[in-house]
């Protein structure tokens, strides 16, 4: 999984910024905002309204992998 932050953060090496499409951000009480995005070379990519240059990113399958262990509770033990 890839990190990365914008670039006033991000160390001179970085990779160049990317499109991408974000969707709506999902919301739980309060401020905390999440949102999923994909580039057009098929990333996918987890953001937080909070921070919006900071996001990590991977593969599309890994995404999905992601969100499926998380509802079969992989992630309970967080909450």
């Amino acid at each position: 999984m890839n990190t990365t932050t914008d670039a006033a953060t991000a160390p001179a090496t970085a990779a160049p910024a990317v499109e991408i499409d974000w969707n709506a951000p999902f919301c739980s009480e309060g401020a905390n905002c999440f949102r999923f995005g994909l580039d057009d070379s098929g990333h996918a990519y987890i953001g937080s309204t909070l921070t919006p240059g900071a996001y990590v990113s991977d593969s599309v399958e890994a995404l999905r992998a992601l969100i499926s262990a998380v509802k079969a509770g992989a992630a309970d033990h967080l909450l």
